[in-house]
């Protein structure tokens, strides 16, 4: 397989993707129209924030299966076109955690000791000492906001500052954030009491310009404002007319709302309070080495292997993981196949209950599994395991997960209703020791098939010679069975048979079958 690496990337990064046995092309500097004429030749695209992963690259690589991005950002990359495409996006979140947090701690410091002004002033030949005079961080209140991973490494080296952390984050629990030694509080309480403000979110939504005018309002005259995440969060006018007016003391941003920033977009850069630096929350040399180790090592192990790790559109599977789910993996493709080719009406509805050991499992890629199962008898090629989801929910079908340690029959079982416009039906699945899978209910019946390769399955009285007239019927039309089972309803009189065979059963064998005695339906499936 081949994969170009389209940015500047440490050259540890190139040498894992070549030692797994992949064919490395590095083309750093690509216009889009370049990009676009040779990206149909690779397989796998490593990028870093220069080049720009938009639809229209995507639509013309024909080959491309996976993206990886070798630090945390994707705004460069078109995600949406990527999973529509199949394509798997992943990034290096881990990498460059700890160099973005000490960023962010070096302009405390630099902002707090008026570091870069007074480095100015004596290269001008100045020697102005009380000009610059600054102030301890010991004992001062640092507000946190957004306590996630990089959040959390930058509380821990502020501890050790001897600061007192608050933290703002809507999505983390009272509890884990009291177990950092922080106190989880309000946006409105953390700019009214804080004297640092640090921000540590991504740029959404529900965060852009999450400080405006109405924050800076709140905050102390001697409040400092850190922002080293992304550009936006931070209301840039606000923050000039804030910094201008003395409403707060100083602001280091080393992220902004146009970048490349320049005098022309940003006032900011004009004023003696407010310092700065071009986006190097990440530009160290271990960070860069880290993303480039982890994101070689990412994409070399998918492209190989399948396994998907820090995808951002399909469920990161590692193989640990695999190794316990994989066989119910196969088995729920199986399921979501047979499903679709025995339903009546649009699927409105999936419910899937984990029984058993299997409950204590990751089910997530068995669930992603079973969707892709159930489109591809509709849509063949056009459905995979990165966008299944996607079609789901694109569909109106609603997804439901259950799960269950108890299994009457069964050490683990796998049972999923699909609800259609029409009616509904149960299967359910296990895997017979350590990959065999198997077919176990199919709605009232119970059996014991195999649900893979080509079938026939038929509904029967329960008389006798039923099956020996099938049988015969099929063998002289020259398909071979491989194998056999039959599922009883004992008080209703019928039968179902399930039938592998070794080819697909004509539409005129079938007509043939469907016209036997005592035979009520039957129907050809074709499973994975």
């Amino acid at each position: 397989m081949k994969v170009l690496i389209s940015d500047n990337l440490a050259p540890v990064g190139e040498n894992i993707l070549r030692s797994a046995g992949l064919d490395v092309d590095v083309r750093t500097g690509l216009s889009p129209e370049e990009l676009r004429a040779v990206i149909p030749a690779y397989d796998g695209l490593v990028i870093r924030s220069a080049t720009k992963v938009t639809a229209e690259i995507i639509a013309a690589a024909e080959n491309l299966k996976v993206v990886g991005r070798a630090g945390i950002g994707l705004d460069n990359v078109d995600i949406g076109a990527a999973s529509q495409k199949g394509v798997v996006v992943m990034n290096a979140p881990d990498g460059n955690a700890t160099t973005a947090a000490e960023h962010a701690i070096a302009m405390m410091m630099a902002l707090t000791r008026n570091v870069p002004q007074a480095t100015a002033s004596m290269k001008a030949g100045k020697w102005e000492k009380k000009k610059f005079q600054g102030r301890e961080v010991t004992g001062k209140t640092v507000g946190v906001v957004g306590i996630g991973r990089i959040g959390r490494i930058f509380a821990e080296r502020a501890q050790g500052l001897k600061m007192k952390i608050i933290a703002f984050d809507p999505h983390m629990p009272k509890e884990m954030v009291e177990k950092l030694g922080a106190e989880l509080v309000s946006l409105d309480e953390l700019c009214r009491r804080a004297d640092y403000i640090s921000i540590h979110v991504p740029l959404t939504p529900d965060t852009k310009h999450l400080l405006g005018a109405e924050q800076f309002k709140l905050m102390k005259p001697d409040t400092m404002v850190i922002d080293c995440a992304r550009g936006g969060v931070v209301e840039e006018k606000a923050l000039y007319e804030a910094l201008r007016n003395g409403t707060i003391r100083g602001a280091a941003l080393d992220v902004f709302e146009v970048e490349p920033t320049t005098n022309e977009n940003c006032p900011l850069l004009a004023l003696d309070n407010f310092i700065c630096t071009p986006h190097l929350g990440a530009s160290t040399a271990e960070a860069q080495e880290n993303v480039a180790v982890a994101i070689a090592e990412q994409v070399a192990d998918y492209l190989l292997n399948g396994t998907v790790v820090n995808a951002v559109n399909v469920p990161s599977v590692s193989a640990e993981v695999m190794a316990h789910v994989g066989p119910y993996v196969t088995l729920a493709e199986m399921i979501g196949a047979l499903h679709m080719q025995i339903a009546k009406g649009g699927v409105e509805e999936v419910n899937i209950e984990y029984c058993g050991d299997l409950a204590d499992q990751t089910t997530t890629p068995i669930t992603v599994a079973f969707l892709k199962g159930l489109f591809t008898p509709i849509l063949r090629e056009a459905v995979n395991y990165v966008n299944a989801p996607l079609i789901a929910k694109e569909r109106g079908i609603r997804v439901v997960e259950s799960k269950t340690d108890k299994s009457e029959d069964f050490l683990n079982l796998m049972s999923v209703r699909v609800k259609t416009s029409e009616g509904e039906n149960v299967l359910a699945g296990t895997v017979f020791g350590k990959k065999e899978p198997r077919l176990v209910r199919f709605n009232t019946f119970r059996m014991e098939a195999l649900p893979q390769g080509p079938m026939l399955f038929v509904y029967n009285n329960d008389v006798p010679g039923v099956i020996g007239r099938l049988a015969t019927a099929i063998g002289d039309a020259g398909v071979n069975i491989s194998r056999m089972t039959v599922g009883r309803e004992q008080d209703s009189g019928r039968n179902v048979i399930l039938l592998n065979t070794d080819t697909l059963v004509s539409r005129d064998l079938l007509k043939k079958v469907r016209a036997l005695d005592n035979i009520n339906d039957a129907m050809v499936l074709d499973l994975p």
